[in-house]
């Protein structure tokens, strides 16, 4: 494998590729792993259903029953994947033992096992409020309802979520981002789009009014373009949080599967990144609709990630994974989709940069095409096997049957 990784890296420097500072570089780009791939979702609140415009299918036998499962899923995957890591939280996945806590109400301490866990495995936190699957949604409506009720209960649950948010980033000094997502809509065409949209950004100010430390935590705000059940009118759309992050200083999120199918978000990250200091991304994969497939190594995951280094966003971009599938293993499912992101990460690192410039910059198209064209077949392999040898993860696809050992000695127990 040696030979091999030397040949690739020699036909790479031929075209000015420094594949160790490529190596060194893509240890510094850290991947979020999303916590919800585990266990479909369902979080530790045992509060029903989902809803809110959220679906996961299948029925794949293993899924993680509670925290201690949840963990083990992930450490499991963290033992697969090259690179820096983080995890990603929602609210619903707090542990207030046998303390019946509401939503509203929850608090650091409840996520005391996750911070312990993130100091043991040296890796930092993300959040996420929760406003889905509970009973304070009425008619679709979180932060932006006519109720004031209903919305002041949000309220509450947002400010809480950056006050845990704010203990994550200071007890692991790391500052930790949180994401408001917000699914109101209406499922049928409405009569005043202003109104609730006037309701959101009144709601978000409130919450955002609370001072937190900004070295602790930073928001983001993520766009959609409908749910299930607000097929007609997402409240929280594109234009709109666009406006509110470049506002108020907030990070935009951007979802790959959260705009109309001939959308592509890495083509929105230069014009956003122009107007907003920095950008989350939620590296999904939509099929048809918003169907949060498994990331695959396709065209849009390479343009996303091509955007990112060219550019040298690396430092502006937070990058996170937001994929649930329960049709198929679902340590294989995180597996691949985190695999993926770095490994296209990684492709977009070793691109002849200065030479695809250089002839853009002089005009020369047809150079610039010719090799964009070549250097899809040049030998990646023996680079990205040499990344996981060297961050001690298995090479090629002997992690498949490492899932499978685990799977028959862990998930297949599980009633």
């Amino acid at each position: 494998m040696a030979s091999m990784f030397d040949s690739a890296k020699q036909v790479y420097g031929e075209l000015g590729v420094d594949v160790e500072a490529a190596f060194k570089r893509l240890d510094q780009i850290a991947v979020s792993l999303h916590c919800w791939q585990g266990d479909d979702v369902a979080g530790f609140e045992n509060s029903g259903a989902l809803d809110g415009g959220i679906q996961v299918t299948g029925n794949y036998p293993g899924r993680a029953r509670n925290a201690e499962e949840l963990r083990s899923d992930i450490d499991e995957v963290l033992s697969l994947i090259p690179g820096k890591k983080r995890l990603n939280l929602h609210a619903l996945y707090a542990e207030p033992g046998k303390e019946k806590v509401s939503r509203d109400e929850i608090r650091p301490e409840h996520f005391a096992n996750w911070i312990a866990w993130a100091k043991k495995n040296n890796v930092g936190l993300d959040f996420n409020p929760s406003f889905f699957s509970h009973p304070m949604m009425k008619d679709g409506f979180t932060l932006s309802s006519p109720d004031a009720e209903v919305r002041k209960f949000w309220i509450r649950h947002g400010i809480a979520c950056r006050k845990i948010a704010e203990a994550f980033g200071r007890e692991l000094g790391d500052t930790c981002i949180t994401n408001f997502w917000v699914p109101d809509g209406y499922k049928d065409i409405p009569f005043d789009r202003l109104a609730p949209r006037e309701r959101l950004r009144d709601s978000l100010d409130e919450i955002f009014a609370v001072e937190i430390d900004q070295n602790c935590n930073r928001d983001a705000v993520e766009s959609k373009l409908f749910g299930i059940g607000a097929e007609s009118c997402t409240v929280g759309s594109h234009e709109f949080y666009m406006g509110y992050a470049a506002r108020n200083k907030k990070l935009l999120c951007l979802d790959a599967g959260h705009f109309h199918p001939t959308e592509v978000i890495s083509d929105k990250l230069t014009s956003c990144l122009m107007f907003v200091d920095e950008v989350l991304l939620h590296v999904s994969r939509g099929v048809r609709w918003d169907s949060d497939h498994v990331v695959i190594m396709n065209e849009e995951l390479k343009a996303i990630a091509e955007e990112v280094i060219r550019h040298n966003y690396d430092k502006r971009v937070h990058i996170g994974l937001d994929y649930f599938d329960a049709s198929i293993n679902r340590i294989m499912a995180w597996t691949i989709g985190a695999r993926n992101m770095s490994k296209a990460l990684l492709m977009a690192l070793v691109e002849p940069a200065k030479q695809l410039r250089d002839a853009e910059n002089s005009g020369d198209f047809s150079t610039r095409l010719a090799l964009m064209e070549e250097i899809k077949t040049l030998p990646f392999a023996p680079i990205w096997n040499e990344y996981c040898e060297r961050h001690n993860v298995p090479v090629g696809t002997a992690w498949i049957e490492e899932v499978k050992r685990y799977e028959k000695s862990v998930l297949a127990k599980r009633a």
